[in-house]
C-alpha cells in the first residue's frame, strides 16, 4: 500500500473538526500508510485545542494567513507521503473514501479524482435545510457534477478537494496563494492544461455541510464568482461554460432597467424576462420543498445564490480592468 499524507486547512471549525477527523481514522486504509496534517488558520475558536487534545498524532501546523491555498502548500512541502489527499474540515468521509480514491487514480492513471457532494443540512432548521436543497439541484447550481450528481465515472474539469500523486506538484506547481476562492479550479484547469486527467466518481460521495444562514451563503457564492475571472485569466481561457450564466443574469437586470429609462418599450421585454425568472424560480421551490417554510426560503436563496456569485464575477472582472488588488477580500 501507497503512503497517503491527508491534508486539512481549518478555520474556526470547532463544530465540525472533531467528526472530520474521526471520519479520517475510521477508514479502512492501513494507519501506519497514513499522516494526518491539520493547518489551522490561527483559529479563534477550539479548533486547534480539539485537535492537540483529541488527534494528538495529527501533525498541526500554523498559517497566520489563514488563506486555503497557503495552508494547502504548507502542508505539502511537509508531507511525506507518496499521494496527497486535501480534505475539508466542514465534511465527514465514508470509510472507504480513502481507498477507493488510491485505487481510481491509480486505475485511471489520473492526477486527480475526487468523489460527489452529498450536501447536508447545518442544523435541523427549516432554513438550513433549504439551503442545502439549494446548493444540490440543477436550478441553484447548473450542471456542476459534483454537486448534482453523476451515474457513471467521467472524466471532468474539476473535482471538490481531490487526491493527487506527490510528484505532481513538482511537475505544474503549487496551489496559487492569490486566489482565496477557487484555487481547486485554477489548480484544476492548470492539470489539465499540462495533459492531465481528473475523474469523478459516482458512487463515493462526501458528507459536506452546507452553511447555517443565507448571508453566509452569499458570501460564500460571492466569492465564487469574484475570483473566477482572475482564474480564468491565470490559466487563458473560461473553465466551463456555466459560470457565465449568473453574471449574465445580473448584467441583464442592470442593463435592462437602464435600457427601460431610455426606450418605455423594452419594459414588455424586461417584465417578461423578470416574470420567466421568477416562474423558474417558483417552479425549483416547489420541486424541492416539503413544508411551506422550506418553499419560501428556497424562493429567496436561489435569487441570493444567482445575484451573489454573479455580482461577484462583475466586480472581479472590473478589479481585472482597473487593475486592483484582490488582496483586500481576505477579511470580508
Amino acid at each position: 500500500m501507497k503512503q497517503i499524507s491527508i491534508i486539512i486547512p481549518a478555520y474556526n471549525e470547532e463544530k465540525f473538526i472533531a467528526d472530520c477527523l474521526k471520519s479520517v481514522y475510521n477508514q479502512d486504509y492501513p494507519k501506519d500508510k497514513m499522516e494526518v496534517i491539520v493547518v489551522d488558520g490561527h483559529s479563534t475558536d477550539k479548533t486547534a485545542e480539539i485537535v492537540r487534545r483529541e488527534f494528538p498524532e495529527v501533525i498541526l501546523l500554523e498559517n497566520p494567513d489563514k488563506i486555503v491555498p497557503i495552508s494547502m502548500n504548507m502542508g505539502i512541502k511537509k508531507a511525506k507521503g507518496d499521494y496527497i489527499v486535501r480534505l475539508d474540515a466542514h465534511a465527514e468521509y465514508p470509510f472507504d473514501y480513502l481507498s477507493r480514491l488510491i485505487n481510481a487514480i491509480q486505475l485511471y492513471k489520473a492526477d486527480n479524482v475526487g468523489a460527489l457532494f452529498k450536501t447536508l443540512p447545518a442544523d435541523e432548521k427549516n432554513k438550513s435545510i433549504s439551503i442545502a436543497k439549494a446548493m444540490s439541484c440543477k436550478f441553484g447550481m447548473g450542471n456542476s457534477a459534483h454537486r448534482v450528481g453523476i451515474t457513471e465515472c467521467k472524466e471532468v474539469d474539476t473535482v471538490p478537494y481531490g487526491c493527487f500523486p506527490r510528484n505532481l506538484f513538482d511537475r505544474i506547481g503549487y496551489f496559487d496563494e492569490e486566489l482565496i476562492r477557487n484555487q481547486d479550479d485554477e489548480f484544476n484547469a492548470r492539470i489539465i492544461k499540462n495533459g492531465g486527467k481528473i475523474y469523478l466518481l459516482p458512487d463515493l460521495e462526501i458528507e459536506y455541510y452546507a452553511r447555517d444562514s443565507i448571508k453566509k451563503v452569499s458570501k460564500m457564492f460571492f466569492q465564487y464568482g469574484l475570483f473566477k475571472p482572475l482564474v480564468n485569466k491565470k490559466i487563458g481561457k473560461p473553465t466551463s461554460f456555466r459560470q457565465f450564466m449568473p453574471p449574465a443574469f445580473v448584467l441583464g437586470l442592470l442593463l435592462g432597467f437602464f435600457f427601460c429609462l431610455l426606450w418605455p418599450w423594452f419594459n414588455y421585454l424586461y417584465l417578461f424576462g423578470i416574470s420567466l425568472y421568477i416562474l423558474l424560480d417558483i417552479a425549483a421551490s416547489i420541486k424541492e420543498a416539503k413544508s411551506f417554510q422550506e418553499f419560501l426560503y428556497l424562493l429567496v436563496i436561489f435569487p441570493v445564490i444567482h445575484f451573489s456569485y454573479g455580482w461577484g464575477y462583475l466586480r472581479g472582472i472590473l478589479k481585472i480592468l482597473f487593475k486592483c488588488s484582490f488582496a483586500a477580500e481576505i477579511n470580508r
